[in-house]
């Protein structure tokens, strides 16, 4: 997801827009800020889903959504292991989809 904040050139709009460049106008800021929360939601949407995105939308900044994910991510807390357990665990290969279609799945629950 950073990766495409970079390529969008948005990425400076996750420190804030205090932290922007003083050289871009007042416009050009909102376009940067809006555009990097408008990344975070469509990548938010292809790569983690509903559950996610419907957790992470409410914030009203691409700072406070950038936070949120670290939150729910980057920490290493009873919580957050409990979750991602409770996501392998009940991992069932069904005959109905595809074997390839599984191994991605299975692999993005322990790339998680």
């Amino acid at each position: 997801m950073e990766a495409i904040l970079i390529q969008q050139k948005c990425e400076k709009a996750l420190k804030g827009e205090a932290a922007l460049p003083v050289t871009l106008s007042r416009v050009e800021k909102t376009e940067m800020v809006d555009k990097a929360r408008s990344a975070i939601v469509l990548c938010l949407g292809v790569c983690l889903g509903d559950k996610v995105l419907r957790e992470v939308a409410k914030e009203p900044t691409a700072v406070s959504m950038w936070s949120k994910l670290e939150s729910l991510y980057m920490t290493k807390s009873l919580a957050h292991q409990q979750f991602l357990k409770q996501q392998l665990y009940p991992f069932k290969m069904v005959e109905s989809k595809a074997i390839m279609e599984q191994l991605v799945e299975f692999n993005k629950i322990l790339d998680d």
